[in-house]
Order: structure tokens, then C-alpha cells, then sequence
């Protein structure tokens, strides 16, 4: 009989932890290519996922969408909702210097802790309940109720997604 691999707890873990904010760790073997047997081992779809995506607003500086990965960010309707004429994607030679994250890893837990920039969830996961996100590492994420997200991170649930 083979052990069960036990797992480090990653930092954006131990925050939650810390904050007493229940969570389900998920582990991607192959990062951002998921398996679909992996996806059912997690009884997860393409939509209960969600991208964190960093952009600049006009006035505002840096703010966070948080969108399904099957959708895509309408930017019009963050730059409404975040106080801005207009918002552009932060290009990727520039992320983890703004984010302190690599792409594909951005995680608004992490990023409201070091950064406090406004962060707007898709108002599709506060009607799931729940979303799974990046825990801050390719192939890390985690899987939690969207409200208590919301309220950890001061995120605003908004219309995102391109129609």
C-alpha cells in the first residue's frame, strides 16, 4: 500500500486558513491542462472555474476580473463597474510584477493580501455558490463559496461576461 501523497500548503492556503475561510484544495498534475478525468474526480466543468485577470483602468490603475474560463471578459462593463472610461489587459511581461503572480496563476486572494486592488467577480458565481480558482501556482487551486470570497477579498459581484 502506497501513502497518500500529503500536500503543502501553498501561502494563499495558510491565509485562508488563517482567516478561518473553509476551502477545497485542488491539484491539476498537468497545470493549466486539465484532465478530464481529473475534472470528474473534482466533479468540475469548464465553467465552474474561473480566470483571474488583471487589467489597468484609466483612473483607477490595476483592477481584477474574475470571469468563467468557458466566458469571456467584456472590458466595457469592468470599466463601468470599476469607475473607469476604460480597461486593457496588464501584458504579460508585466503581471507578476503588478500582480506579484505569473500568467495563469493570478489569485485574488493573494492579490487583494499584497496589493488591496479592487477585485469584480462575474455574478454567475455568487448564483453557483461556489468557484474554483487559481491557489497561486500553475496546477493549484482552490474551490470556495463565492460569497465568502467576496467578503474576504471586498470583491463586488457584477455582470462580466461578453454577452
Amino acid at each position: 500500500m502506497s501513502k497518500k501523497k500529503k500536500i503543502k500548503k501553498i501561502l494563499v492556503e495558510q491565509i485562508l486558513d488563517k482567516a478561518n475561510v473553509p476551502y477545497e484544495t485542488i491539484v491539476f498534475e498537468d497545470g493549466m491542462d486539465r484532465q478530464q478525468s481529473e475534472m470528474d474526480s473534482y466533479h468540475l466543468t469548464e465553467h465552474d472555474i474561473y480566470k483571474t485577470l488583471a487589467l489597468t483602468g484609466t483612473t483607477t490603475g490595476p483592477v481584477i476580473g474574475i470571469v468563467p474560463i468557458d466566458g469571456h471578459l467584456d472590458e466595457k462593463k469592468l470599466a463601468v463597474a470599476s469607475g473607469n472610461k476604460k480597461v486593457s489587459m496588464i501584458p504579460t511581461k508585466d503581471l507578476q510584477k503588478t500582480t506579484g503572480y505569473v500568467h495563469g496563476a493570478n489569485n485574488p486572494v493573494g492579490i487583494w493580501q499584497n496589493k488591496k486592488f479592487s477585485i469584480y467577480i462575474d455574478e454567475s458565481a455568487q448564483v453557483a455558490g461556489q468557484l474554483t480558482v487559481s491557489a497561486g501556482e500553475i496546477g493549484r487551486s482552490i474551490r470556495i463559496d463565492a460569497d465568502a470570497l467576496a467578503e474576504f477579498v471586498n470583491g463586488t459581484f457584477v455582470d462580466l461576461q461578453q454577452a
